[in-house]
């Protein structure tokens, strides 16, 4: 059986991605086969494609970090033909071949049951990043942050991580403060439920190690000088989950927040996460996704564009989220 991929080939240091057909031979080791319905559009996919290291792990493979469809063929008994599933993290589009793909082969324990009330289409509106959203939100109640007891900062807001949090964040009662370099996505902010806006440049710049303090929580999907900025104007016992790096790996940080206010710094791996994490974050995005405010930030693409949507998720240029249809 054929079908239509975006493969990545090496020669030497130059590195290639184009649209290809492939047959059913090329997909690697795994006991579910499924017909990738819809993948998305992911910060790291346009990393993987850039050729950034570590990200890409093989050549030849074809990216993308996840992906929603229907099983095909299973020798696992947990799976049947006919189920929903997604898949995100593990590795894919990264080690194993991943979801610009019109087919994929993957370990049944890759994969998660669709809820029976999200779509494909809606699952990859969610995809890695709404997944990510929602374990930074159940990392900040873990931690007793609470809706009423201040504000809850997202930075990078306008990115897909940043869409989905404000969305959830909004809908479970919270004050959200979106921080975005784009003052054109304003009215999208509120939109999607933000209360106030916060200038990027307020807090991307060098500060103070201790400022005054604004915000009961954080989700911060950016790193670096402005992760350390979060941290100084953090209230007291208040908790900041880091879940990106778009301005950088590095943090340049002080003790004094940590020390002097309780505050606490949670790290947010949805790449390994534990099946129970996955099971629990995608059972709460069932209840509590607006659906409708998910399909109002998310715009889908043909797997022809996967590679310039891609390219442009590096430059701040996309909105939300964008879904690849597959097949079209």
């Amino acid at each position: 059986m054929t079908f239509k991929a975006v493969l990545i080939t090496k020669e030497g240091d130059a590195q290639t991605a184009q649209l290809v057909t492939l047959d059913d031979g090329f997909l690697q080791d795994g006991d579910v086969e499924i017909a990738v319905d819809h993948s998305a559009v992911n910060f790291k996919d346009g990393m993987v494609l850039r050729g950034t290291p570590p990200f890409i792990q093989k050549a030849p493979i074809i990216p993308g970090i996840d992906l929603a469809g229907t099983v095909t063929a299973s020798s696992d008994s947990r799976y049947k033909v006919g189920d929903k599933v997604v898949a995100t993290g593990y590795g894919l589009g990264v080690a194993h071949h991943g979801g610009f793909s019109q087919r994929a082969r993957l370990p049944g324990d890759w994969l998660v049951p669709l809820p029976p009330t999200i779509s494909t289409l809606q699952a990859m509106a969610i995809g890695t990043a709404g997944f990510t959203a929602m374990l930074s939100v159940l990392a900040l109640e873990h931690q007793g942050v609470r809706p009423g007891q201040g504000p809850i900062l997202v930075t990078g807001a306008s990115g897909g991580v940043g869409s989905v949090a404000i969305t959830l964040l909004a809908r479970l009662g919270h004050e959200v403060h979106a921080s975005t370099g784009r003052p054109q996505e304003e009215a999208y902010l509120r939109g999607l439920g933000a209360h106030a806006i916060v200038d990027r440049s307020t807090l991307s710049q060098p500060g103070k190690p201790m400022a005054a303090e604004r915000w009961a929580g954080a989700v911060d999907c950016v790193g670096s000088q402005t992760l350390v900025n979060v941290l100084a104007q953090t209230r007291y016992g208040g908790a900041v989950t880091a879940c990106g790096l778009a301005q950088g790996m590095d943090l340049p940080a002080s003790m004094a927040p940590f020390i002097l206010r309780g505050v606490s710094l949670i790290g947010i791996d949805s790449v390994n996460a534990p099946m129970a994490h996955r099971q629990a974050a995608w059972t709460r995005l069932a209840r509590d996704l607006d659906l409708d405010k998910l399909a109002a930030l998310s715009t889908v693409v043909g797997l022809g564009n996967a590679v310039d949507v891609a390219a442009q998720t590096l430059t701040g240029k996309v909105r939300g989220r964008t879904v690849i249809d597959v097949n079209a």
